[in-house]
């Protein structure tokens, strides 16, 4: 039986902090403010597996409030949602993600991408799908204050 999940995930851009999207380091003269590595990519994803086996969000299992996650690779919290799909005798169907920045253009390392979010899930590069958009200089996103990402699930489930 398929299921699915829905991820969002919002940060705050900073200066002083390295810019990583969906675990390749973007060049910008801000990074995402956070915890973590602050991949709200990776982490919207991570929330959308999740969801589509019916568990808790992130923050359940990676709380910022554990010093063992401080600066942490995203791509650490991905691997465990798949593992959690694994235990539960599921398998990953595919992801489909966008992430929302005004600047800087993500474009050229929507490949690289990919390739850390299938690997981090153990899936095919085929399965994943990234896309890009800008929020027109409205709110936010618009000025440049952050970047955020949603993603969706889905997941095949033994009955």
């Amino acid at each position: 039986m398929t299921h699915s999940g829905i991820g969002y995930d919002v940060h705050r851009l900073v200066e002083g902090r390295k810019l990583i999207l969906g675990g390749v380091e973007i060049p910008h003269s801000k990074g995402l403010e956070g915890h973590s590595d602050a991949d709200v990519l990776m982490h919207a994803i991570c929330d959308a597996v999740l969801g589509a086996i019916g568990l808790r969000d992130i923050g359940t299992f990676f709380p910022n409030t554990d010093p063992r996650w401080k600066n942490a690779p995203s791509k650490r919290f991905l691997h465990e949602a798949a593992q959690q799909v694994s235990f539960q005798s599921g398998r990953i169907i595919n992801i489909d993600a966008t992430i929302i920045a005004q600047e800087p253009k993500v474009g050229p390392h929507v490949e690289k991408m990919k390739e850390h979010i299938a690997e981090a899930l153990n899936i095919q590069l085929k399965k994943v799908g990234i896309k890009a958009t800008t929020n027109e200089l409205l709110g936010f996103i618009g000025r440049e204050e952050g970047i955020a990402a949603m993603a969706v699930a889905s997941v095949d489930l033994p009955e």
